[in-house]
């Protein structure tokens, strides 16, 4: 059973991959983020348990498109949990997953993953990380994900590669927050004070 304190940390943990859920363009109610304390408690149970705090959501544009978020109970998760979980996904034919972990991975969970990526893309966030939202820190500018089609015109317009545009890494938190992946651009706006906005992209690699 989960002490009070565990039950606060997962339910901001939870508030904000609600959050992230709905910034990635998956299909997330506002009374979802916006649940108290006290309806977490209410929703989940005095006896809740990490696994029992799954979450499966669809893409807002993409019903078939579905994420699963998986909360092992394991403080340093093995291959065992994911084994579990990929065998979910497949029975439900989901090909997304987050796990979200207290203390982080074992060696082998990590190549575990990379060995099923062919088949499964599944992502691992600490707690830790989890806390707070990073996108709602002062410092951190709005971030837009192009579609394919933008992404054209983009190039078009300016006459370049996507590999001359400026980079951001995968594993950049802000990166990781939105799932980007490599090939990807983003439109990051800024606050200007002469402009208004100033507007740079960015080349995920």
């Amino acid at each position: 059973m989960l002490s009070e304190e565990e039950i606060s940390r997962l339910y901001r943990v939870r508030k904000t991959v609600m959050q992230m859920l709905s910034d990635r363009g998956y299909l997330v109610d506002d009374s979802e983020i916006e649940m108290t304390r006290s309806q977490f408690v209410q929703k989940y149970g005095e006896g809740m348990t990490r696994e029992g705090l799954v979450i499966l959501k669809p893409s807002r544009t993409n019903p078939s498109d579905q994420i699963f978020v998986f909360f092992p109970d394991d403080p340093k998760v093995g291959v065992k949990p994911i084994t579990i979980s990929t065998k979910r996904m497949a029975d439900e034919g989901v090909r997304r997953a987050i796990l979200v972990v207290q203390q982080g991975l074992t060696p082998f969970a990590k190549n575990c993953i990379s060995e099923i990526s062919s088949k499964f893309h599944v992502e691992y966030f600490l707690e830790a990380e989890l806390l707070t939202n990073i996108k709602e820190h002062i410092l951190v500018p709005q971030h837009q994900l192009l579609t394919p089609e933008e992404k054209k015109t983009l190039l078009q317009t300016y006459t370049v590669k996507d590999t001359q545009l400026p980079r951001i890494l995968m594993n950049d938190p802000i990166a990781r927050y939105y799932g980007l992946r490599r090939g990807q651009v983003v439109r990051i706006i800024r606050p200007s004070e002469t402009a208004g906005q100033y507007i740079t992209y960015r080349f995920v690699v």
